[in-house]
C-alpha cells in the first residue's frame, strides 16, 4: 500500500470513529444536562473534520510537479497539518469559553448508568484510536496524522476527567464538571499552540536531517577517488522530499570526462539508497603531484584547528608558480562572533605564508547543525 492510501485509510478510520462518537456523546450531554459531555462531542466532530482535511491535504500533495511548482506539492502536508492545530487551538478556546459560563452559572448534571457506560467506552476507543493514527503517522512521516494521534490521545483524557466527574459527582455531590473543563481546555490550548509552532518551524524550513545527511556524506565519500563530501545542503519540499547539493574533493588528474561520469554515479547511488536528488555536485581539486604542498596543507590545517570554534577545513588547493592558494574555514554558530574567528584564522595563515595571495571562505557545515 501507498503512502498515501495509508494516510487516507487511516484518516477514514478517525472520520468514521469520531462522528459515532460526536453522536452518543451528544445525546447522553443533552439527556444528562452535561457540558462537559457535551463539549466533548464538538470536539470528536472538530476531530472528524482535522482527518478530513488530512485526506485533501495528502491528495492535493501528491500532484504531480508541474511549471508552476517544479519542486511539486508536497508542502502542503505541513499546510494541512498547520489547520489541523489551529482547529484544536479554537477547540480548547472554545470549550475554556463555555467551561467559564458554567462556572457562574452551573446547571445541575442528571447521570445515568447508561450514559457512564458509554464514556467509559469513549475512553477506551479514543485511547486505542490515538495510538494507531500516531503510530501510522509515525511510520510514514505524517505530521497531520501524527497531530490527529496527539488531538485524539487529549480527548481520552477529556473523556475520562468527564467520567472521573461524574463518579465523584455521584459519590459526593460535588459538581466539578466546570472547573475541570476550564483544566482540560488549557490543557487543549498548549497542544494547538505546540503543533502549531512545531509545523510553521518546519515550514520556515528546518536544519538538515542530521542522520540523513550524514550517512550521505558517508555514501559520496565511499567512492573511489573522492577524498571527501562537504558542504551538504538538503532542502526538504515536503515529508520524505528531498533536494540537495553536494561538494566532493577530488585528485587535480581528474579529466572532465572522468569527473562527470563520477558525478552521474554519486547522483544514481545517493537516489537509490537515500531517496535524495542530488541536482548539484561541485568539485573541489586535491593538489596530488607535489610532496611540498600536501606538507603545506597539513601545516595550514593544524593552524587553522587551533582555533576555537573552528569545526574544520576543506577545498585546499594551492598553485606555486601563481602563489595562491584557497580553502574554505568551517565556523561554528557556537562562536559568539563568527567573523572575528574568521579574520583570525586568515590573519594566523597569512603570517605563516606572507608570500601568498589567500583566498578563503567562511564556511557552515549544514549536516551538523
Amino acid at each position: 500500500m501507498t503512502r498515501e492510501n495509508t494516510i487516507i485509510r487511516t484518516s477514514i478510520i478517525g472520520i468514521i470513529a469520531n462522528v459515532f462518537l460526536a453522536a452518543f456523546k451528544a445525546v447522553i450531554g443533552i439527556m444528562t444536562n452535561s457540558i462537559a459531555i457535551v463539549l466533548d462531542a464538538v470536539n470528536n466532530i472538530s476531530d472528524a473534520g482535522s482527518s478530513v482535511i488530512t485526506i485533501i491535504g495528502t491528495k492535493l500533495a501528491g500532484k504531480e510537479p508541474d511549471k508552476k511548482h517544479p519542486f511539486g506539492y508536497g508542502r502542503i502536508e505541513y499546510l494541512s497539518a498547520m489547520i489541523i492545530s489551529v482547529i484544536v487551538l479554537y477547540a480548547g478556546a472554545t470549550s475554556f469559553v463555555e467551561s467559564v459560563k458554567q462556572i457562574i452559572h452551573p446547571e445541575t448534571p442528571d447521570y445515568t448508568t447508561v450514559s457512564l457506560v458509554i464514556v467509559a467506552v469513549a475512553v477506551v476507543v479514543k485511547i486505542l484510536l490515538g495510538r494507531y493514527v500516531k503510530s501510522v503517522g509515525v511510520k510514514v512521516n505524517s505530521d497531520s496524522l501524527i497531530n490527529s494521534g496527539e488531538d485524539a490521545t487529549l480527548d481520552s483524557i477529556i473523556s475520562a476527567s468527564t467520567l472521573a466527574a461524574a463518579i465523584i459527582y455521584i459519590t459526593a455531590h460535588i459538581s466539578l464538571e466546570a472547573w475541570l473543563g476550564a483544566v482540560i481546555s488549557v490543557v487543549i490550548i498548549k497542544s494547538g499552540i505546540d503543533m502549531l509552532r512545531e509545523t510553521i518551524s518546519k515550514i520556515l524550513g528546518e536544519r538538515n536531517d542530521v542522520e540523513l545527511a550524514r550517512n550521505i556524506k558517508k555514501t559520496v565519500a565511499g567512492f573511489p577517488g573522492v577524498n571527501g563530501a562537504y558542504d551538504l545542503v538538503l532542502h526538504n519540499y515536503g515529508p520524505d522530499r528531498w533536494n540537495g547539493s553536494i561538494h566532493v574533493e577530488v585528485p587535480d588528474t581528474y579529466q572532465a570526462d572522468r569527473i562527470d561520469k563520477l558525478i552521474r554515479e554519486i547522483t544514481a547511488e545517493v537516489m537509490q539508497k537515500h531517496g535524495v536528488i542530488l541536482t548539484a555536485i561541485s568539485v573541489y581539486s586535491t593538489n596530488t603531484k607535489d610532496e611540498e604542498i600536501k606538507q603545506t596543507a597539513e601545516k595550514i590545517k593544524e593552524i587553522v584547528l587551533s582555533h576555537k570554534y573552528v569545526n574544520g577545513t576543506h577545498g585546499f588547493y594551492m598553485d606555486k608558480e601563481q602563489k595562491k592558494m584557497r580553502f574554505d574555514i568551517v565556523i561554528s554558530f557556537d562562536a559568539p562572533d563568527r567573523k572575528t574567528v574568521f579574520d583570525e584564522v586568515v590573519s594566523d595563515v597569512q603570517k605563516a605564508f606572507p608570500d601568498y595571495d589567500i583566498e578563503n571562505n567562511m564556511d557552515i557545515d549544514f549536516a551538523e547543525l
